[in-house]
This record gives C-alpha cells, sequence and structure tokens, in this order.
C-alpha cells in the first residue's frame, strides 16, 4: 500500500501533540454487519484541535493506543528543567526530543544532551526510546543508547554506536559486511514470542493490551535509570567526523548514502548553507548532519519509522569510511 506523503512540522508545544485520541470499534459503528477481518477491529480516531476527527488507522482488538498525554506525564514528573522539540505528521506520527541542560562539545560545537521518543497513531513508527523499543530494552542485550541536540540546525542526533561497550568492537562490528552479522552483533535481534518466554513480565509492557498505568509506571523507571551525563561511545565517533575532511566531490559520496534522490539533492544544499554560515571545510561531521536534518524536513512518502532506519544506514555507513582505515 502507498503511504501518505507528508511533511514533519516542528513544535515547541505539548499542545500541539496531546490532543483526544481513542479507540472506535467497528462492531459500534456497524452493528448490522458480520465483521470477518478479525486481525482489524477498532480504528484509532483522533481529534486535533481545531481540525476534523481524524482516523489515523485501523488496528487489531488488542492493540493499545498510547496517549502522548501520558508520555507527557511522565517527562513533567521527572524532569523540572527541559525544552521541547516535536516533530510530527498529519499521518499521526511523533518525533519528541526531551532537551535536557546538560552540555557536551563536539569538536567546536556545544550540543546538549537529550531523550528522543518516538510514538504514532497509526501503527507505522512504533514507540521507542532512543531509536530502541521496550522489548528491545529489556531483553538487555543491547546497552542504553543516548542522543543529543544541536541547536543549529535543531537536530535531534540518535546514539546509533551506543550498544557497543568499545570504540573497537564497534570498528570490528563495522567491519563484518554482512547484514545479517551486523544485526547479530549489535544484539538487536529477538522476537517477541522468544522475550515473552524468556520473562514474562515483559507482557505488561508489550503494546499489545498495554495498560496506561503500567505503561507509565514503566516508562519512568526506564528513563529514570538512563544517566544522561556520562560519555557516549557515539559523542566519540562524532568527534571522528568533524576530524575526517571530505577530499573527494561531494556528489559521490551523496550518491553513495542509502537515501533517495531528491533527500540527497536536499542534504547537499543544506552542506553547503551550514558551510556558509560557519566558515568550515566540509566533513563528515557536517555531512551527517545535513543529511539528517534532509530526513526529518523534507516531504516524502517515507514514514518517520523509515527517515529514523536510513539515518541510522547514514551513521553506519560514514562511520565505516571514518573508521575502519585507522590505526
Amino acid at each position: 500500500m502507498t503511504y501518505l506523503t507528508a511533511q514533519p512540522s516542528l513544535s515547541e508545544s505539548w499542545d500541539d501533540i496531546c490532543y483526544p485520541v481513542k479507540p472506535v470499534w467497528l462492531a459500534d459503528i456497524l452493528p448490522d454487519y458480520e465483521i470477518m477481518a478479525t486481525d482489524r477491529q477498532q480504528l484509532v480516531v483522533g481529534e486535533p484541535f481545531g481540525e476534523r476527527k481524524t482516523i489515523f488507522g485501523i488496528q487489531s482488538a488488542d492493540y493499545s493506543i498510547i496517549p502522548n498525554i501520558l508520555i507527557r506525564e511522565v517527562i513533567d514528573k521527572l524532569y523540572a528543567d527541559y525544552s521541547l522539540q516535536i516533530k510530527y505528521t498529519s499521518t499521526g506520527e511523533f518525533s519528541i526530543s526531551i532537551i535536557l541542560p546538560h552540555e557536551l562539545t563536539i569538536g567546536g560545537e556545544s550540543l546538549q544532551r537529550s531523550l528522543i521518543l518516538t510514538n504514532s497513531y497509526n501503527g507505522k513508527t512504533p514507540f521507542s526510546i532512543q531509536g530502541q523499543t521496550l522489548t528491545t530494552i529489556l531483553d538487555r542485550s543491547s546497552g542504553h543508547a543516548g542522543s543529543m541536540y544541536r541547536a543549529l540546525c535543531q537536530n535531534g542526533l540518535m546514539g546509533w554506536a551506543d550498544s557497543f561497550t568499545a570504540l573497537t568492537d564497534y570498528q570490528d562490528w563495522l567491519q563484518q559486511g554482512s547484514h545479517e552479522t551486523k544485526r547479530k552483533r549489535a544484539g538487536k535481534t529477538a522476537s517477541i514470542s522468544t522475550l515473552l518466554k524468556k520473562e514474562p513480565s515483559l507482557r505488561k509492557i508489550h503494546q499489545s493490551s498495554l495498560a496506561p498505568e503500567m505503561f507509565q509506571e514503566q516508562l519512568y523507571n526506564l528513563l529514570a535509570g538512563l544517566n544522561q551525563q556520562q560519555p557516549t561511545l557515539t559523542a566519540r565517533v562524532y568527534e571522528q567526523f568533524q576530524q575526517k575532511t571530505v577530499f573527494r566531490a561531494d556528489d559521490d559520496i551523496f550518491k553513495a548514502l542509502p537515501i533517495p534522490v531528491q533527500l540527497a539533492k536536499q542534504a547537499k544544499e543544506r552542506l553547503r548553507f551550514e558551510q556558509r554560515i560557519l566558515g568550515s571545510d566540509s566533513s563528515y561531521w557536517l555531512m551527517y548532519n545535513a543529511v539528517n536534518h534532509a530526513l526529518f524536513n523534507a516531504r516524502s512518502s517515507l514514514t518517520l519509522n523509515d527517515r529514523y532506519k536510513l539515518d541510522e544506514k547514514v551513521f553506519h555507513q560514514l562511520a565505516a569510511s571514518t573508521l575502519i582505515h585507522q590505526n
């Protein structure tokens, strides 16, 4: 099925995404029909402020909606001092960056620590914390990831290398070459059924049959356990990006990245813009940020989840070019 083209909107207010949302059962609105599509029983209906009621998706009977207000209440309980950057689509997808006051320096730039949470009402983008679903986090097979906020282009940068304990481990992983091998080395593959057998308590927070109170309790505990001041491996990789000057033609590098052609063109324009305002030579750091900016600001049929997946691929590809031949 072709996905609707959408351009993420930018907001600094919870109010833009914390509108009412609820399930509407097909059996209630079609009482005279025998509904045979048992895998699709409920409509996810939202009421964006000032707009018509919107049907974001049709889900199974045991699917539980995570209203954004539940996330907001947990964040407000945890943090007294934070700023907010939200990117959301009209199709019901949300990327929520909680920007914290803790700063770190990458090259000559000052970045802020952040939390990035994703959610959706259309089922296209799973709920995640720093790019990891709840089941992945509780599987404990990969470490907690971090994220950073870059004010220059309002980028939320995910900690794609943070699941590794050392830079040498990450370099070894990049050298494996095989996608399947990479997934195993990263420790990110485990089916939900396997996880539930290993630890039945995961059923409490799996998105099917998810109780709002249980979700908030588990989310609070997970976020409270994150150390937002600890140095991250991704930050070390960013330092390497800063030091890597682009010697060959930019066109060749952009063409080699796993992103659509039009997004590559927009990323190249963004790179030139940042070079001008910073008075800086082209580097892998500016290139990665340019791609990130294009991915999360351009109109595209890509879902937010797809955009994050491409962002991760670009990060690893640039990291491989930067790190593999490093002594």
